[in-house]
């Protein structure tokens, strides 16, 4: 029994250092932070929410350092509507930010 509990320990410790790892590296070389200042700007609308937010000046000092054409690959994704992101609106973002967004996002 005791094998069975430090293979199990070691697997946790496993995952919660690649989960820690995950949250550093974030999105397409956006941090977690940098991607939670963006996304009332890019949230879907609700009913007692039916208009997006500007983004903050926060949100588009994060997305100066991103990698747009990564960001870009996600456009078609299921991943975003499933996160509550309207890929529409995630798209207009550079230039409401006034960044130039990849020729052929």
């Amino acid at each position: 029994m005791g094998g069975n509990f430090k293979l199990v320990f070691v697997l946790v410790v496993a995952m919660a250092v690649l989960l820690e790892g995950s949250r550093v590296l974030g999105l397409c070389n956006m941090s977690d932070e940098g991607l939670a200042f963006c996304k009332p700007a890019v949230a879907k609308a609700t009913p007692d929410k039916p208009n997006p937010e500007k983004p903050t000046p926060e949100c588009c000092k994060a997305l100066e350092g991103a990698d747009l054409k990564c960001l870009c690959g996600y456009k078609n994704s299921f991943l975003l509507p499933s996160l509550g992101i309207d890929p529409a609106l995630a798209m207009a973002l550079p230039a409401k930010c006034n960044l130039t967004p990849p020729a052929d996002c």
